[in-house]
């Protein structure tokens, strides 16, 4: 790499970061958000915004301050969006209000009818008993729904946020479990190396907690039923884990090539120097015993990078709490790093903001990015029991002061989804 033209060894234009935008349970914007996480405090709460009477699992870090009527997946994504996005386009300085200069990537949930809508529908069917699905085909066949099928389509969010934010091109809307917020980033950063375009809005944004979700999460006794302080529910990587916590809000952030932004005379927040993907067919939900998918996304990433695994400072891990997928990841980094993995600092920042589900991998990227730039890595809480089969050098419970230049940020999802990513403060 020179610097006069801003490319990789390989000739591709180097991707910087120059807008990031944050929305969690912790609050709105990236400074909240810091200062909240460096100070260890818990966006996880008691669900407040349906009844959870009877349910084995009662809390979540879901967004109290964006109202959730009408409580509805689609709505609270694209308002938890918007906040992400205006931030990150405004920090950037790029283009004009409502004329960003290149094109969007957003990861948003899987669609489908909400119980609310659901109940609509069925009552208007007038069944009285089970409602079948040809009940439910009969009421959208009046006519009178219409406004359900277009919230409901998963292209709506990004249309409506194409508009909003003027960006150029078809925006693309992607799902891929809970990598799907760093499968966002990746898109835009190989769309600015293919020279596609010069600038990328990528967002993860997520307002799935809702009964029908909890309820399926689960009955996949995926979730912790540790109700009780919420504020201690998620535990990654401690031997008394048993579960994840639904976490929901947004993250978002601008890349731009290199050059470009530099041109303009923008402020680069940092590089996104690498990318690695691996699917993994092994079942819907388990991680394949072997590892092999995590290992090649981790060595993946670090290789589109052109770093070593000495290279790495800091781990953003996936950490989601759950028993099996810990210790996979656990697994897939000591395979990759070796016994060096034992002192690179390790923090999963779901043990405060949850799991936000599609959009952890943007959330987190830009947490990431906020760790290089401060000098300072969020700590994992509620560490109180390490476990014995997990050797690593988890920050545990408080900050730790670190000089941090490169950063790996791990992404991996149910049905074998697997996304890292490689954030660096300057460009090797």
């Amino acid at each position: 790499m020179t610097q006069a033209s801003m490319k990789d060894g390989r000739g591709r234009p180097l991707v910087a970061v120059t807008g990031l935008g944050l929305v969690t349970s912790l609050g709105q914007g990236a400074e909240d958000n810091w200062a909240a996480l460096t100070a260890g405090r818990s966006g996880i709460h008691e669900i407040r915004r349906f009844p959870v009477d009877g349910l084995r699992t009662r809390v979540a870090a879901t967004v109290d301050f964006v109202p959730a009527e009408p409580l509805c997946a689609p709505v609270l994504s694209e308002r938890f969006a918007e906040l992400a996005a205006d931030e990150a386009v405004a920090q950037s300085g790029i283009g004009r209000p409502g004329d960003f200069p290149g094109a969007l990537f957003i990861a948003v949930p899987p669609v489908e009818l909400d119980w609310p809508q659901r109940r609509a529908l069925a009552e208007a069917s007038g069944a009285t008993e089970a409602v079948t699905y040809r009940d439910l085909l009969a009421s959208a066949a009046t006519g009178r729904f219409g406004e359900f099928h277009e919230l409901f389509l998963f292209g709506t969010v990004a249309e409506r946020l194409a508009e909003r934010f003027g960006t150029r091109g078809s925006p693309i809307s992607l799902s891929t479990a809970c990598s799907s917020g760093a499968t966002a980033i990746q898109l835009g950063a190989e769309a600015i190396r293919r020279g596609e375009t010069q600038a990328a809005l990528c967002i993860g944004t997520d307002g799935s907690v809702n009964p029908e979700s909890l309820i399926r999460f689960s009955l996949l006794s995926a979730l912790s039923t540790q109700n009780d302080p919420p504020e201690a529910a998620a535990k990654p990587f401690a031997k008394n884990r048993d579960g994840f916590v639904m976490g929901e809000g947004a993250g978002a952030l601008v890349l731009e090539n290199a050059d470009h932004a530099r041109a303009r005379g923008a402020t680069i927040l940092g590089y996104l120097l690498g990318c690695g993907e691996k699917g993994d067919g092994f079942h819907r939900t388990r991680s394949s015993p072997d590892g092999a998918p995590i290992v090649a996304a981790i060595r993946d990433a670090l290789a589109d990078a052109e770093l070593s695994p000495e290279d790495v400072d800091y781990v953003n891990a996936h950490g989601t709490g759950t028993p099996e997928n810990d210790k996979m990841e656990a697994l897939g980094l000591t395979a990759v790093i070796g016994e060096r993995m034992k002192s690179v600092p390790i923090s999963s920042n779901k043990s405060m903001i949850g799991h936000t589900l599609t959009a952890a991998g943007a959330v987190e990227a830009a947490i990431s990015l906020l760790t290089i730039r401060n000098g300072r890595l969020p700590p994992t809480i509620n560490y109180a029991v390490p476990d014995p089969a997990i050797p690593l050098d988890v920050v545990p419970n408080e900050a730790r002061d670190a000089s941090v230049s490169v950063v790996l940020s791990n992404s991996f999802g149910f049905g074998g989804q697997n996304t890292c990513l490689v954030l660096a403060a300057e460009p090797r």
